[in-house]
């Protein structure tokens, strides 16, 4: 059976509005724009890391087994995936790095998640954080730095034609880590039903 069927079968989500969502999406479609080649490469890599580990961690917080092993089977897909398009970047890496160190740090600021202009995404990207599925937290630590250091743009490096690259990526990661520590906070608050502190005036 299907992951759709299962959903059918169990009513876990309204059907109904699990099509209109598959027919929004599929009648918005997705434009890479002026992306170009390198950029576009650099966006399906983190977008299949990204989207597996979503699976991989919706299955695990399902708590039934049909669920868990469908979505692993998903997530394993979307991993072969995500490594032939990180070796394409890792070559042309090897074969241009200014400009491919350049397209990689462009689409680490703009990455959105597939399906970002859809209705309704920004309060369900929400929910998904506040679940534990996918945050700013594991962006961070499970899409962005593992990708980066395999690439080898993390640390420190004497080539001039990739070191501004470099520390833009570092200082992307240290905002994201603090991105990552407020929302933290206040999701233990909520969870904990503690009063949010109020922004002064």
């Amino acid at each position: 059976a299907s992951l759709r069927d299962y959903v059918l079968l169990t009513r876990a989500v309204d059907p109904a509005a699990l099509e209109r969502d598959r027919m929004a999406a599929m009648q918005t479609g997705y434009a890479a724009g002026t992306k170009g080649l390198l950029r576009a490469l650099a966006y399906a890599t983190l977008q299949e890391r990204a989207t597996g580990l979503v699976h991989r961690n919706t299955g695990q917080a399902s708590s039934d087994p049909l669920a868990t092993r469908l979505l692993a089977r998903i997530a394993a897909d979307e991993h072969g995936h995500m490594v032939f398009y990180r070796d394409l970047v890792a070559e042309a890496l090897r074969l241009a790095p200014a400009a491919t160190a350049t397209a990689i740090a462009d689409e680490v600021d703009g990455f959105e998640m597939p399906g970002a202009e859809l209705p309704g995404f920004l309060q369900r990207s929400v929910r998904i954080a506040e679940a534990g599925l996918y945050d700013a937290r594991q962006h961070r630590d499970e899409v962005l730095r593992p990708l980066l250091a395999h690439w080898g743009l993390i640390d420190a490096h004497t080539d001039d034609a990739t070191d501004g690259v470099r520390s833009r990526l570092r200082a992307r990661l240290d905002r994201l880590e603090a991105t990552a520590r407020r929302f933290e906070l206040r999701r233990d608050r909520r969870r904990a039903g503690t009063p949010q502190p109020q922004a002064p005036r």
